[in-house]
């Protein structure tokens, strides 16, 4: 398969995690963070476990719970307490800086070299990003402000270690292993530090279902794919599509006017993605795969 459909479908997953906020904000209850990032990671890592029927191997465990954590428990649950504290806007332009925590995490894990023209890129998508999404009304809480910088450290920590630990198995397998495991690691702290959610309304079960299964174990078996075959550079470059996503959703849903610094932002950013993705130089020879 063509790096080019490659890249095209990984591009997939950050389109289908800009109906996140709308998601959270429009149909599940409020205030319960910590049960939407573990609806959203444990049944769908059971549903795909059943589906591959392959648990990890003992040595692989220490791996997996780490990925599980940086990718799953730990990045939800900022995601989720950074969109219920934050306007969206503030809280995709915060969390856009990953590009660049990735590029530095590549550089200091695997030995990528630090491309002039991936930080020109990243450093675009972050301008970009934030003429689509902030205007002057946009307010800051230092709570969802730090959630959303936590989240997009943990990630992007996550996706370095996940193209650094390979396993020999398919990315859906792979992708099985980490929701499970950051599911796992969510299901007691959520149980202690929230209290029971209320009587869920069909809403808010579609929401969570979509954020299960389309959010979570299709668009990360996508992005685990992606990850895989493609530069991690390359990869977190697509995730400037996600708040563009959410942005064109709330055009279409809400009926969300575009202003005209906003379309520049939109153009910026599909600048940016392509930029980042011919920064990633396809000759290279794949990484090896460090045990």
């Amino acid at each position: 398969m063509s790096r080019l459909t490659d890249t095209l479908i990984t591009a997939l997953t950050p389109i289908i995690w800009g109906t996140t906020y709308i998601t959270t904000t429009q149909f599940l209850p409020e205030g319960y963070p910590m049960h939407a990032a573990l609806l959203r990671s444990l049944p769908a890592g059971l549903i795909l476990l059943v589906v591959t029927r392959n648990l990890p191997p003992r040595d692989w465990l220490g791996r997996i719970a780490v990925l599980g954590v940086l990718n799953f428990s730990l990045f939800f649950v900022a995601l989720f307490i950074a969109a219920y504290r934050l306007p969206g806007g503030v809280a995709a332009t915060v969390g856009a800086i990953q590009p660049l925590i990735v590029l530095v995490f590549a550089r200091l894990a695997l030995g990528t070299v630090l491309r002039p023209a991936s930080v020109a890129a990243a450093i675009a998508g972050l301008v970009g990003v934030g003429m689509l999404v902030l205007g002057p009304d946009a307010q800051l809480d230092p709570v969802g402000v730090a959630a959303a910088l936590l989240g997009a450290l943990s990630m992007g920590a996550g996706v370095v270690l996940a193209r650094r630990w390979q396993p020999p198995v398919s990315p859906l397998t792979f992708t099985a292993w980490q929701l499970t495991a950051g599911g796992i690691f969510l299901l007691p702290a959520t149980l202690i530090m929230e209290p029971a959610l209320p009587a869920l309304t069909m809403s808010n079960l579609a929401g969570y279902l979509w954020l299960g299964v389309v959010g979570g174990a299709l668009a990360y078996f996508l992005w685990f794919r992606g990850i895989a075959r493609l530069d991690p550079a390359g990869v977190t470059g697509l995730g400037f599509l996600s708040p563009l996503s959410a942005i064109l959703i709330g055009w279409v849903v809400l009926s969300e006017a575009l202003t005209p610094v906003q379309i520049v932002g939109a153009i910026v950013i599909l600048a940016s993605v392509w930029a980042s993705s011919r920064a990633a130089r396809p000759s290279q020879a794949p990484l090896s795969v460090r045990q």
